[in-house]
């Protein structure tokens, strides 16, 4: 009996997200007296593979080789639903992102396993196996009793503190050797450069219809500029054209948690939160004091964006001088 945890790379390396999972698995491990398994897919140096172990992960294993250098749900869930019988894993856990979300339901149906998506704390009881989890876009909490043998658990982002627990384990490095293959090819590859990626940012600054038109965007893109941030923006504003659509975040739109997520001229729609409620800090700024964004914000400001952010811009500089 252990626990699995699936730690995605990119460019092989990890991102704290990673860490998270690892710091999950191991308080759970405590609470069932047994061991972490860290399970990463794809090339990653032996230093990088070993901050696994200063989280908890008592064993690492990197498949590194075989063409699995590219996502393919199939080939991920081949493998990961492998390693899990080996290891005897009894609880899987991976994020609650775009591939976790993907790989998931895969490994649930390969396993027999329940499956508890977009958890939030430690199980609230192990026999029987209860968790705790957002539902309805974030408007309502639920109890979910899983009684499967094997368990699967996504984890949402910044939910769970990141504690180091070292145990020297040294990472094992295998060969991809199973019969399924990749259906996909990638034939070119391009990176954005120049240009902080939405979804890794620790900040993000977020702008809706109270900014009333794209001319308007100047004051609150140097605040960006100034915070180290991403750019951000509500639906109604990418469908008007105001910013790209890459820039969108919420439930049809980008998935994000940033540290800080500034929410300028933003109502705070249902849809909208779905988008961004797993932010750690949110802070809100709406000359409609009761605008739904208040009830999910740290903090905020009741007033007028265009007035407000070149006040905050000053501040902002005034610190940095």
């Amino acid at each position: 009996m252990s626990i699995l945890v699936y730690t995605e790379n990119w460019e092989g390396k990890f991102k704290k997200l990673s860490f998270e999972l690892v710091s999950y698995a191991s308080a759970l491990a405590e609470m069932m007296n047994t061991s972490v398994t860290a399970l990463s897919i794809g090339s990653a140096g032996t230093e990088e593979m070993r901050k696994l172990g200063t989280y908890g992960a008592s064993k690492i294993i990197n498949i590194a080789d075989g063409g699995v250098g590219v996502f393919d749900t199939r080939v991920y869930t081949d493998i990961i639903a492998d390693v899990a019988l080996k290891e005897g894993a009894t609880v899987l856990i991976l994020s609650n992102n775009i591939s976790g979300k993907a790989l998931a339901p895969r490994l649930s149906v390969r396993l027999k396993a329940g499956l508890g998506s977009g958890v939030s704390r430690l199980p609230l009881s192990l026999d029987p196996f209860i968790v705790y989890k957002r539902a309805y876009s974030g408007n309502a909490y639920a109890h979910l009793i899983i009684r499967t043998d094997v368990r699967i658990l996504t984890l949402a982002q910044n939910s769970f503190v990141m504690k180091e627990n070292p145990t020297g384990a040294e990472p094992e490095v295998l060969k991809y050797e199973g019969a399924v293959k990749p259906m996909t090819e990638v034939a070119e590859r391009s990176v954005q450069t120049g240009r902080m990626l939405l979804t890794d940012a620790g900040i993000v600054v977020s702008g809706g219809r109270g900014m009333k038109s794209a001319e308007n965007w100047g004051p609150l893109e140097e605040l960006a500029s100034l915070l180290g941030a991403a750019t951000a923006c509500s639906r109604p504003v990418s469908d008007e054209g105001w910013r790209p659509h890459e820039e969108h975040t919420g439930q049809t739109g980008k998935i994000i948690a940033p540290d800080l997520y500034l929410a300028v001229g933003i109502s705070g729609a249902t849809q909208h939160l779905a988008g961004v409620s797993s932010s750690k800090y949110i802070v809100a700024i709406n000359n409609d004091k009761d605008a739904p964004i208040f009830e999910s914000a740290q903090y905020g400001i009741v007033g007028d964006a265009l007035k407000v952010v070149p006040k905050l811009v000053e501040a902002v500089k005034a610190l940095k001088k």
